[in-house]
């Protein structure tokens, strides 16, 4: 059969359940007075699934999550399945013009990691309109979605908070000055990560500065940072709570830059290559590693089973949530774990992330030898 045809065939229709475990949509020959008619159709190997990623400045996008998900759906459709891929380079506006042109390949099944999680929810419904369910990848977003996988972003933030008054150690008290290096307020998880962290670190210590990062960009936490200098002092700092690896950098850069010999401890998250030798270092604390591979594997076997059953196989899900416009989407939250200098072999190395060689380059072996990473 090929794609014209294919495509033309049939569009998925929605199971009558509880829950319902599949998005809704219809293909415009099988419309009937109520504007939404279809049957169940049961597709072959040869489907095509869209990938829409938020940004590449975060080097998980690239380096992991795409890869990873175009060779599981592979092999879930014995090498016949095709991936149709796009990154929004954090522009909302572009990603809702490529979940159009998704629309107009007429994918089968679109996974989408939204820049803006509530922008996006018309593009949402328009993909469902046209017969194509999305599944939610990462970030939570509203609109009909079928499904939806991530991390635990509440517990992603309590552990970062509980790292940093750890390694503050005696210094964790009521009067130490945390400065706080939250995520755009455009992606929810942001939320999720910030409100765990202060549901750790309130009454721990004193907030004295707190910044919502636009577009979660290292040069943007560079500027916050030199604001919180400037408002707190450069050695009144005791802690930096950073929701990622990339503003960790930006902010360390910034206390370095304006002569603070003795850093303060920060966090960080997604174990990026550049987070993973700070912390080598001591630059960084700690970063939060979490499995990308189980994350992107999880999410092609969702939106195969979608494109292929028009619903979620039974046994996928292992939960539901609720976005702030649908009740009871079928979910698997991914567990995370606390990367510091103790656990990067039983982490990113053993996963695959990075080799012992990618890590200890000539820059970092003295450093690696310190900690006894050969």
């Amino acid at each position: 059969m090929n794609t014209r045809t294919r495509r033309a065939a049939v569009a998925f229709c929605a199971t009558a359940m509880a829950v319902s475990l599949a998005a809704c949509g219809s293909a415009k020959e099988s419309k009937g007075d109520d504007g939404d008619k279809s049957s169940s159709t049961k597709k072959g190997d040869d489907i095509t699934v869209g990938l829409l990623l938020p940004e590449n400045q975060t080097a998980r996008y690239e380096k992991f999550d795409k890869p990873i998900i175009e060779k599981q759906i592979s092999t879930l459709t014995n090498g016949k399945g095709k991936l149709e891929y796009l990154n929004a380079k954090q522009d909302a506006t572009l990603q809702s013009q490529q979940i159009d042109t998704m629309i107009t390949k007429k994918v089968d099944v679109l996974i989408l990691d939204a820049v803006d999680f509530k922008a996006v929810a018309s593009g949402v419904k328009k993909a469902k309109d046209a017969g194509i369910p999305v599944v939610a990848y990462d970030r939570l977003a509203e609109g009909p979605i079928a499904a939806y996988t991530s991390f635990d972003n509440t517990e992603v933030g309590k552990t970062q908070g509980e790292a940093l008054l750890k390694a503050m150690g005696s210094k964790a008290t009521k009067s130490s000055k945390i400065v706080m290096m939250n995520g755009a307020v455009t992606d929810p998880n942001a939320k999720q990560f910030k409100d765990g962290a202060h549901s750790v670190l309130d009454g721990k210590v004193t907030i004295a500065k707190e910044y919502d990062t636009k577009e979660w960009k290292p040069e943007n936490a560079n500027a916050n940072m030199e604001g919180a200098i400037s408002a707190v002092g450069k050695d009144k700092i005791a802690g930096v709570y950073s929701a990622n690896d990339g503003m960790a950098g930006g902010s360390i850069t910034a206390l370095k830059a304006a002569g603070v010999s003795k850093l303060p401890p920060v966090t960080g998250q997604d174990a990026e290559l550049a987070g993973v030798q700070r912390i080598i270092t001591g630059d960084q604390y700690m970063s939060v590693f979490k499995s990308y591979p189980q994350e992107a594997e999880t999410v092609a076997k969702m939106a195969v089973s979608i494109a292929k059953n028009g619903k979620l196989d039974e046994g996928i899900a292992t939960g539901t949530v609720d976005s702030g416009s649908e009740k009871g989407v079928p979910s698997v939250i991914v567990p995370v774990v606390s990367l510091t200098k103790d656990n990067i072999k039983d982490t990113v190395i053993k996963e695959g992330y990075y080799t012992l060689g990618e890590i200890c380059t000539a820059k970092y072996k003295a450093a690696c030898d310190k900690i006894g990473l050969k």
